[in-house]
This record gives C-alpha cells, structure tokens and sequence, in this order.
C-alpha cells in the first residue's frame, strides 16, 4: 500500500472511531490531534500507533465519553520531519483547534513543533522515546529517555558478553546523535570504549561505507540509534547481509518493525519499555481488544504505540480532575494524575517525565522479544529541572 493511500485509509478509520461506540452527544466533541510520520521514516510504526489511539478512543466514548463529551481524532501527516511538522501542528492547532495533541514524532518533527505548540498553548503528551531533556510548560512525555534505556544493554554486554569495545552507528539527527552521546558517556564511565562512531543522514539507505569501518574496527559488540523504522530495516538488512555477527543492541527498533525485518532482526538486543509479552491482566486485556477491534489488519502493538493509548487516557484522567478542558487546568492536572495501562502505572510526575518498568530483551526467530531481564520503576533522571511542577 502506498503511503497516500495508508494515509487516506488511516484518516476515514480515525474519522470513523467516534461514529461507532455511542449516540453523539449535543456537545462539541473534544478534538485529539494527532500528528504522526504517515509518511517518511515513521511510516512502519504510525499506522500501529493511529491504531492505539482509535482502540482508546472507541473504548472511552462507548463509556460516556469526558465530562459528557464523545472524543474526536483529527490525524495529520507530518511527514517524519521539520518541514511536515509545521504544516501539520500548524493546521491542528490553528485550523482544527484541538484540545490536546498527542502523538509519537521524530525529534525534528518535535522540535520544528513546540513552537507552534507554545503559541497555541494546547497540551501536548509526547508519546515517543527520545533522546531526552527536550523541555516545555505545554509538553508532557511518558515515554522512556537514555537515563531509562541504555543502561540496561551496555551493561549486559559488558557483563554477560564481556565486551569493552563498542561501536555506534546512528541517522545525523537529534536523536541519532542525543541517544549516542549518551551511551558513549556511559560506556566509557563503565570502564569501556568507543572504537568508532559513524552517522548517515536520516533519510539515508546506503550503509556500506559506515558497515567496512566497523569490520576494520574489530570492536566487541555495536549499538546502534536510528531514526525509527525504515532506517533500522536497511541498516539490519546491511548488516546481516556482510556477514556482521556481533552483539547487536538497537536502541531504536520496537517490537513491530523487528516482526517486519523477518529473520534478519533476530538474535537483536533491545531494551524497552513495553512488550507484547508482559505477563498482566491489562496488557492481555489490551491485547485482545485491539486484536478484536482491527484482526488481520492489525499492526503490532510496540514501545511506540503503547504510549499513545495510556496517553489518550492520561488526558481523560487529568479532564475529570481539572473538570474541564481548559488547557491551563489540563496542564496541571497531567502531571498529577495516573494511567493503569499495558505497561502498568505511568504517571509523568517527574519533570513532565515518568518513571517506567524497562526490559532487556532479544529478538526471537518469529519476531517475538524475549525478556531476559526486568528493571522496575526506572527514574527517567533530571530531564527539565527547571519546569515548574
């Protein structure tokens, strides 16, 4: 399926979302915006996360909707970047005027974002991991950040597979380079070393030249920081391909695009905060609904995707609390409040960041993660220690 007929797909489910729980009600609906990488680099993981924001938003309306309002998706394609981040909060705001926006980006389309977010002062929950320390009154983010995530996969490699030589590969972004910088800092405070460390832009396919500088670098294991989906397919790919038999931990791969990359992801490290296999009543819950709601059409519920389902319903959470939609209430109260999701609690308490449960898993012949170990209640650290509570 092509990008523009994905996305015109996408845009009359979300359309049809409000539609099919509930009589309307006389109100305004309460309008969600949701700008997403439909095409461009996100294009393999936006599809499932629209999805989590569909299966949320029937569940809450088919409830009696937020303070007697049904909810509304308005779906905006920000084309995984700068540019496409512009028109689309753009028009969300200021033409749509949502009430809240919620949504995984890359960290261009994130940062070419908040100032449009700023001007409008609409809330804005952040549903992606990132790089981390990116900081605004108006944003809230419960995904994980390198304090949370990286720890887990260089220590495991310098335990377990006895590694002190590492090399990092990324896409030339914030992300690529923020996430990397990070794990240089902590390999090296760990006693370890960076032997290479390479970058291709974002939008890049051709890995060859970065691929032979690692094989002459001979180093104990790589890690690696793409930007989400479609670059992580082609840098595997290449990697399988020349015969690249390291330790491999991937810091951007989710659980849906490693099922799409077939055999070539296994044997993958990855640490996340969510995965299909977490063994509680809401993760199968959650599970079953979404595959009862979308069956063959649905895409794998991942560490991106998730987040955007707990997020429509922290927004509900801090609505009843402020009781109204008021942005300045809802802005206050997000930080107060709590979601009982798939993942368990998640509360953005701690500088608009939230503590999260993390998973050191390995990607199995099907696809599937392994876990091989669990960190509970991991402190995202000091990410914006001047944002008011």
């Amino acid at each position: 399926m092509t990008p523009t007929r994905s996305f015109s797909a996408l845009l009359a489910a979300a359309a049809c979302t409000t539609l099919l729980a509930a009589p309307a009600l006389a109100a305004e609906p309460i309008k969600i915006g949701v700008p997403v990488g439909l095409s461009g680099a996100n294009s393999v993981v936006a599809p499932s996360v629209v999805q989590s924001a569909q299966l949320a938003v029937e569940e809450i309306n088919a409830k009696g909707g937020v303070l007697g309002r049904q909810l509304a998706l308005e779906v905006a394609d920000d084309a995984s970047g700068a540019a496409g981040a512009q028109k689309a909060f753009d028009s969300l705001v200021f033409q749509k005027k949502v009430d809240v926006l919620i949504s995984m980006e890359t960290s261009a389309a994130r940062n070419a974002a908040l100032p449009i977010v700023a001007r409008g002062k609409v809330p804005y929950i952040y549903t992606s991991f990132y790089e981390g320390k990116s900081c605004s009154p108006f944003m809230y983010v419960n995904a994980w950040v390198p304090e949370q995530q990286v720890p887990p996969i260089v220590d495991f490699f310098n335990k377990e597979k006895g590694a002190k030589k590492f090399f990092l590969i990324g896409s030339d972004y914030a992300f690529g380079r923020g996430m990397l910088a990070f794990t240089k800092a902590y390999i090296e405070k760990t006693g370890g070393k960076v032997v290479g460390e390479e970058y291709l832009p974002m939008d890049g396919s051709d890995w060859t030249s970065i691929i032979s500088k690692l094989k002459s670098a001979a180093p104990d294991a790589l890690i690696t920081s793409t930007a989400g989906g479609a670059p992580n397919v082609t840098l595997t790919k290449q990697l399988r391909a020349a015969g690249v038999a390291l330790p491999y931990g991937n810091l951007a791969v989710d659980e849906g695009t490693a099922k799409g990359m077939g055999t070539d992801a296994e044997g993958i490290y990855l640490s996340a905060s969510y995965v299909t296999g977490i063994d509680s009543a809401a993760n199968k819950s959650f599970l079953a609904a979404m595959q009862k709601k979308f069956g063959a059409e649905l895409k794998t519920p991942n560490d991106l995707s998730v987040p955007e389902y707990e997020a429509v319903y922290a927004y509900k959470a801090a609505a009843e609390k402020a009781g109204s939609t008021e942005e300045a209430k809802v802005l206050k109260a997000l930080g107060e409040v709590s979601v009982e999701g798939p993942r368990g609690k998640i509360e953005m308490s701690k500088q608009h960041h939230a503590p999260l449960t993390m998973y050191l898993g390995q990607v199995q012949a099907d696809g599937s993660v392994k876990v091989i170990k669990s960190f509970p209640n991991v402190d995202p650290g000091a990410q914006c220690p001047n944002l008011k509570p």
